[in-house]
Order: structure tokens, then C-alpha cells, then sequence
């Protein structure tokens, strides 16, 4: 099966983190946290940065690794690397997303994740 490598940020603001809902392929409308395919050669914490520049328009600033998800998709075996991020600079301007939230840890539970982004949320609840 086919690996694919990305990288999530966990963008934190205060007592709340930033959710995106997809607007475009396989998995369209369901909610993940931004990021994206990490090219050959990038170390994560860079294709982080180039990913949210892309999509969000925004530079952040790579924090600490919360997670590594391994998840079998039927087509292709995900591994994603989570770290916490926070806005360096940028509005968060929607590229590629259909829509986005910034969710309380109360809140977490109210959009419809993707499957391997389910793994995260219990995490993230016990750290926030």
C-alpha cells in the first residue's frame, strides 16, 4: 500500500485551535487541520510553513510535535505529523478550504472530521 507523508498544524489561539473543511477532492466537506504533502527533501516543520503560506496565506511558527497518526485510508496508508503552530503573521485567507472554525476544546466535537484526523482529537483534548 502506498504511504503518503503529510504534516497538520494545530494552530492555537488562546483556548482555541483552527479547523479547515476541505473543498476539493476525495474528501471534500469533511474537517481536517490544515497542511499538506511533505516534498522530497523537506524536513515536516518546513513543509509546514510552505503549506499554510500556500493555503492560508499566513506564516507561522512550528512548535513542539504533538503526534505522529498513522491511519489506513482504503487507498493509501496516511502518516501525518502534528506539531502546534502559532500566526507569525497573515489573516488566515481560505485557498483552498470551503470553510474554517476556531474551536474550544468543548467544541471539538461538533464538525465532522476526517477518520485519521479522529485520532487527534482525543489527544488534543487532554492537552488543552
Amino acid at each position: 500500500m502506498k504511504t503518503v507523508r503529510v504534516v497538520a498544524a494545530i494552530i492555537k489561539n488562546h483556548d482555541k485551535i483552527f479547523a479547515t473543511q476541505r473543498g476539493y477532492g476525495e474528501f471534500k466537506d469533511g474537517w481536517e487541520f490544515p497542511g499538506g504533502k511533505i516534498e522530497e527533501g523537506e524536513t515536516p516543520e518546513k513543509a509546514l510553513i510552505r503549506e499554510i503560506k500556500e493555503e492560508l496565506d499566513t506564516t507561522i511558527c512550528v512548535g513542539r510535535k504533538i503526534a505522529c497518526i498513522e491511519y489506513d485510508y482504503p487507498a493509501f496508508h496516511l502518516s501525518m505529523e502534528c506539531f502546534w503552530a502559532e500566526i507569525v503573521s497573515g489573516n488566515l485567507v481560505l485557498r483552498e478550504h470551503e470553510a474554517a472554525k476556531w474551536l474550544s476544546k468543548e467544541e471539538l466535537d461538533s464538525v465532522d472530521w476526517l477518520p485519521a484526523d479522529l485520532d487527534l482529537i482525543a489527544k488534543l483534548k487532554e492537552e488543552l
